[in-house]
């Protein structure tokens, strides 16, 4: 959660995905389960992202609130889809917390491979090197939130057959995927630019 409405953004998503999957399955418990916690992170979203800080209205979600999303997901995919006999249940959970998964895989990866402990903090996740790139931290969250879009409608189509929600699911890609390009090419003013069009200031002599 290291930008504003990651964590819970993100999580929201997948939530609501994989309670609409289990209504779709009529498995009311674990629908329950994901819409309630989707239920509780709602407002805490409003206020982590919207809120002021100076007014004493901005929430931040910390290590435990993390850790009980990630609970619960998990708890909620292991349980849930999992018990179901299709085979492709499997790629269900993976595809919709695809994003997550992979940024927790590679920093493993990373910390290992430099001699460095899996638990080490680092400026190394995705929405780290979307900062770094030149992003602002809203761009950063749309673009972790179109990823995880694309993942999310790709396990829908996934669990459902027919010509029609597949063409539905590609529609979705290409305006989500040209929603992306836009936000991606969006052109950062350079500073070297900038320092370039300002007039310069005549050195001052000391006295």
């Amino acid at each position: 959660d290291g930008i504003d409405g990651l964590a819970s953004g993100l999580s929201g998503a997948a939530l609501l995905i994989l309670g609409t999957l289990f209504l779709h399955y009529q498995m009311w418990t674990y629908a329950m389960l994901s819409f309630s916690t989707l239920g509780v992170l709602i407002p805490f979203f409003y206020y982590n992202v919207f809120g002021d800080a100076r007014r004493h209205r901005k929430i931040f979600m910390g290590d435990t609130g993390s850790t009980f999303l990630g609970f619960m997901l998990s708890t909620i995919s292991i349980y849930g889809l999992f018990k179901m006999y299709a085979i492709i249940s499997f790629a269900v959970p993976f595809l919709v917390l695809g994003l997550p998964i992979f940024d927790i895989c590679f920093a493993v990866i990373r910390r290992v491979s430099k001699g460095q402990s899996p638990m080490h903090a680092d400026r190394g996740h995705v929405h780290h090197r979307l900062i770094d790139m030149g992003f602002s931290q809203k761009q950063a969250v749309a673009i972790a939130y179109m990823l995880s879009a694309i993942l999310g409608m790709a396990a829908v189509v996934l669990t459902n057959d027919g010509e029609m929600k597949a063409l539905i699911f590609i529609g979705a890609v290409i305006v989500v995927g040209a929603i992306g390009v836009l936000v991606i090419f969006h052109r950062h003013p350079d500073k070297t630019e900038e320092n370039a069009k300002k007039p310069e200031e005549e050195p001052h002599e000391e006295n």
